[in-house]
């Protein structure tokens, strides 16, 4: 692995560019960081009149324009090439051999610069300290946050989420108000805390979001091929800024995305309670309204993350059908925490069958990818979508199968590389959960996948192989994860059927 986390580059390489002036909202985190972004983002966007915001997070998705997004929209090949040209011929001139990720940074920042963005969105890309995007000086930072904290990256930031939590609180800037997260750990909200004490930040607590349609039976059952996504969800959020609750509509699925609107909702009211001095221009208090906060957390898009489709694929001649629609829920869930916010997700949908007609069987196909990142381990990442076994509702059939694949290794990551199927195979069988006869997976043990040049060629024909696993009589639900890399080659795909229309939405 060639990581070197140091501010020491990076910090030279910004003070050789046109000044970093712009507001800034900073958020780390293990899990729910970009989500918070996105709703941050697109709340901010939705103001009355809308601020131009500027967001930068990581890793990129389909290409690495998508990472560096104003007012929710990739920038242009043009602005990206132009500004990053003028941050590499500055690094090189200097001899200061920045990172690849240093020098993305110091790219998004100069493209917001250019632009005079009037908020910046910044995620952190791997810690908080010694990450590249903690070199924005403290008088741009108007709002810090932690979403929640667990294991990850333990080969650089540490074993225990005591210490991961120091690392990602470190962001805290002195006298700026920071926003702490729900903590699925204890210890990490009480680690947070002493460390904003210690920096002489101000401790601001999320707000108070509660899902207001509990869901009845028959709801969001989105199980029959070719069906859209389920609707939005309605919540109320309780907020230090605003007199009375605030109703809206949530459209991200999963009971997570609940604390991660906690946290964005704890940023937005930040901003309307905190004297920013010479911010204060930016008039948050009169653009932010009730109504405006409910209309940007709608308009919320955050691609990959429990994000529905639905895939048309040709079938052989052989087949009665020419064509079939597979529904697709893509999700980036590549650690044990977001495994089990998938899984949790997955088994609240199966409780909620039609009430008014018999429980039709589910095919349920998972189609897996991982990076290799000890001490993680696949089966300790698998294990919480295996163990779906152990809790389907009695009365629910269903038949779980799972392809096995790789995923393209992103540009300029040489350290990130798919594990192999066949280890990943391995684990799956090492799950006690899984040893019934009836676990399908592909390909199978004496018919090894074909190399391809290509991942997305084999990701379409894992998909032909889902479409196969739907009887007449069945409902089927295909489940894209493990991976953002793999959600990536997914999405390529669907540009490549011509059915990308709509991944990213509009605001």
């Amino acid at each position: 692995m060639s990581i070197d986390l140091s501010l020491d580059r990076i910090r030279k390489l910004l003070d050789l560019l046109p000044p970093y002036t712009r507001p800034t909202i900073h958020v780390a985190g293990t899990n729910g960081k970009g989500s918070v972004c996105a709703l941050v983002s697109s709340i901010l966007t939705a103001s009355s009149p809308p601020f131009v915001v500027g967001r930068f997070n990581s890793p990129h998705l389909v290409s690495v324009l998508d990472c560096i997004c104003i007012d929710n929209a990739p920038v242009s090949r043009d602005v990206y090439s132009a500004a990053r040209e003028q941050v590499e011929r500055t690094d090189r001139d200097h001899g200061i051999a920045a990172s690849n990720f240093e020098l993305l940074t110091c790219t998004a920042l100069l493209i917001f610069e250019r632009a005079a963005v009037d908020v910046v969105v910044l995620e952190v890309g791997m810690g908080g300290r010694l990450d590249a995007t903690n070199a924005v000086p403290d008088h741009c930072i108007l709002v810090s946050a932690l979403t929640a904290v667990d294991l990850d990256h333990q080969a650089f930031l540490g074993n225990t989420v005591e210490a991961i939590t120091r690392e990602k609180a470190a962001i805290a800037r002195p006298g700026k108000p920071f926003v702490i997260g729900p903590q699925l750990h204890a210890e990490a909200a009480d680690v947070a805390r002493s460390v904003v004490e210690a920096v002489g930040a101000v401790y601001v607590p999320p707000a108070r979001v509660k899902a207001m349609d509990e869901a009845r039976e028959g709801d969001h059952a989105p199980f029959v091929a070719g069906c859209e996504a389920p609707p939005p969800r309605s919540v109320q959020i309780d907020m230090a800024a605003f007199a009375d609750s605030v109703c809206a509509d949530l459209p991200l699925h999963g009971e997570h995305q609940l604390a991660n609107l906690e946290v964005a909702a704890g940023i937005i009211s930040a901003l309307l309670t905190y004297p920013f001095g010479q911010n204060s221009g930016l008039k948050f208090h009169s653009r932010i309204t009730r109504a405006t906060l409910a209309r940007g957390i709608l308009n919320t898009r955050w691609p990959g993350r429990l994000s529905y489709h639905v895939v048309q694929l040709a079938q052989p001649p052989s087949e009665r059908q020419h064509s079939r629609r597979m529904t697709v829920l893509a999700d980036g869930a590549h650690n044990p925490a977001s495994a089990s916010a998938l899984a949790d997700y997955l088994l609240d949908i199966l409780k909620k069958a039609p009430s008014d007609s018999p429980r039709r069987p589910l095919a349920l196909t998972y189609i897996l990818a991982l990076s290799h990142s000890p001490p993680k381990t696949p089966a300790q990442t698998l294990a919480p979508l295996f163990a779906l076994c152990e809790h389907i509702p009695q009365g629910r059939q269903v038949r779980i199968g799972a392809a096995l694949l790789r995923f393209t290794p992103p540009e300029g990551m040489p350290w990130v590389r798919p594990v192999p199927p066949s280890e990943m195979r391995t684990a799956i069988k090492s799950l006690d959960v899984t040893t019934s006869s009836d676990l399908e997976l592909w390909p199978g043990s004496n018919t090894p996948l074909p190399e391809e040049n290509d991942p997305t060629r084999t990701l379409e024909q894992a998909l032909q192989w889902a479409a196969t696993r739907q009887g007449d009589r069945e409902d089927a639900l295909v489940v894209v994860a493990g991976s953002l890399y793999l959600v990536a080659d997914f999405y390529r795909l669907l540009d490549r059927l011509g059915q990308a229309q709509g991944i990213w939405g509009a605001n």
